[in-house]
């Protein structure tokens, strides 16, 4: 038979208080605030399983610690928000940046977070420390900016010496500062769209940097760098065959990363990629315009635009009227190919290559009495119906504007109709390009610091191609 004791309370001999009391379904263990309970042995097990201990409302535990871990808060962030101690997030910035307060805290607490899907090389992610508090023992209420792929970090708070400190991140273990952004000078200044920059160089200059920002500010800039056009060709008298007109210059363009909020051309695609800089001077060159020669020669070719890692190069001239200076010449944008149907005299363009490529081949010849059109910065010249590569558009600057467009081959002469009209020639390419002349006018120049190049010349004695148009160099960032 087993041996049983029941009794609904026991109490203190020395003062009758309780030390266990049943009351209805609840058993208190315990004689009030100031009576601890020892509970001794090697294990401990307070509960059932499945069963859940609590802390009653305004008690505090001590001695259990955290495990390092945090309650995993599962639908991901998309906006800014506060931190909260014991939890962590994942991260979406597929949308924009996302910037995380942390809480005021104390010793032992602990955040994590953790790139959603992949996006933080794409849109960074800020952790900000509140007014007073520091990250990593760095000063008060500073940031961390995490911009690599898949990247996750936990923090845990220790002391106000190192305030919030970074214990796992697979880069990142140092405070970045507040944002700094870049100061330089050189060019025409100019403030777009209020926190942007734009240094434009016509001529030869510098661009100096004074001081170089962080990422969270900046410290890359942005580039639109077009070299000089070159000239159409010469053509010969009234019997002889128009000229090709001469190619634009190179057009190489960054993708608008560093400074944001305008429209680029498709020349600024991957993998262009925005300049980094440091605190010195860029010597900027900006291409000469191609000048033409006498009746039946070649356009000169125009002259190469430089800024830091990035050359354009000048345009190929246009090909003259009479063999063997008819084959258009290679450059940034090929020249225009005159006379001799049949043999390879094709200006080619991207020339040297880049990628993007920064121009276009010269138009053919088509067979006929006048030239074909220069290349152009997107498309290639024609060579019927004899007008120029078409340019590349880009608001850099704050206003669209087309640049580097080819010229328009030369017209025919009197009682040699091509399928375009028997005189008139061909026009130039958006962006600069000049238009192709005829006998009571030699071809048009390329605009002035467009890079555009110049129309071919035309079948009329002493009317010859029009020069190039000089490039032009643009350096924008964030200022502020």
């Amino acid at each position: 038979m087993t041996s049983k004791i029941k009794v609904d309370n026991i109490n203190k001999v020395s003062d009758d208080s309780n030390i266990i009391k049943k009351c209805g379904t609840t058993t208190t263990i315990g004689s009030g605030a100031s009576n601890p309970i020892v509970v001794d042995g090697s294990a401990i097990t307070l509960g059932r399983c499945g069963g859940t201990v609590a802390l009653a409302s305004g008690a505090t535990q001590s001695g259990f610690g955290r495990t390092g871990t945090v309650d995993w808060q599962t639908t991901p962030k998309t906006g800014d928000f506060t931190g909260a101690n014991g939890e962590g997030y994942f991260i979406n910035t597929t949308s924009g940046t996302i910037t995380m307060t942390l809480p005021s805290a104390s010793a032992g607490d602990i955040i994590s977070i953790q790139d959603y899907n992949n996006t933080f090389d794409s849109n960074s992610f800020t952790i900000q420390a509140p007014s007073g508090v520091k990250i990593n023992g760095g000063t008060a209420a500073g940031r961390l900016a995490l911009s690599t792929e898949g990247q996750g970090l936990t923090l845990i708070y220790v002391d106000a010496t190192v305030g919030w400190r970074s214990i796992e991140s697979t880069t990142f273990n140092t405070q970045s500062s507040t944002p700094t952004f870049i100061t330089a000078t050189g060019g025409t200044i100019t403030t777009v769209c209020t926190n942007f920059k734009v240094h434009t160089f016509t001529g030869p200059g510098t661009f100096t940097v004074c001081s170089v920002g962080n990422p969270i500010g900046s410290n890359t800039v942005d580039y639109m760098v077009v070299a000089g056009g070159a000239a159409g060709g010469g053509a010969a008298g009234y019997g002889g065959t128009g000229a090709g007109a001469g190619g634009a210059g190179g057009y190489r363009e960054s993708p608008g990363t560093a400074s944001g909020g305008y429209s680029v051309s498709p020349l600024g695609a991957s993998p262009a990629v925005a300049l980094p800089v440091t605190a010195t001077g860029f010597p900027i060159t900006v291409g000469a315009a191609g000048s033409v020669g006498p009746n039946c020669s070649k356009g000169g070719d125009g002259s190469n635009s430089v800024f830091s890692t990035i050359t354009s190069t000048g345009g190929g001239g246009g090909g003259g009227a009479v063999a063997p200076n008819n084959a258009g010449r290679p450059g940034g944008s090929g020249g225009g190919s005159s006379c001799a149907p049949g043999l390879p005299n094709v200006g080619a363009g991207n020339t040297p290559p880049v990628s993007p490529p920064q121009g276009n081949p010269g138009g053919v010849y088509p067979g006929t009495s006048f030239g074909s059109g220069g290349g152009g910065a997107t498309t290639a010249g024609f060579g019927e119906p004899k007008v120029g590569g078409t340019g590349a558009t880009s608001s850099i600057n704050g206003t669209p504007t087309a640049r580097a467009g080819g010229g328009g081959g030369g017209g025919g002469g009197s009682g040699q109709p091509g399928p375009a009209g028997p005189n008139t020639g061909g026009a130039g390419g958006s962006g600069g390009g000049g238009a192709g002349g005829n006998p009571s006018g030699g071809g048009t120049p390329g605009t002035t610091n467009t890079g555009g190049g110049g129309g071919g010349g035309p079948v009329a004695d002493g009317r010859g191609g029009g020069n190039g148009g000089s490039g032009i160099v643009i350096v924008r960032y964030k200022f502020q």
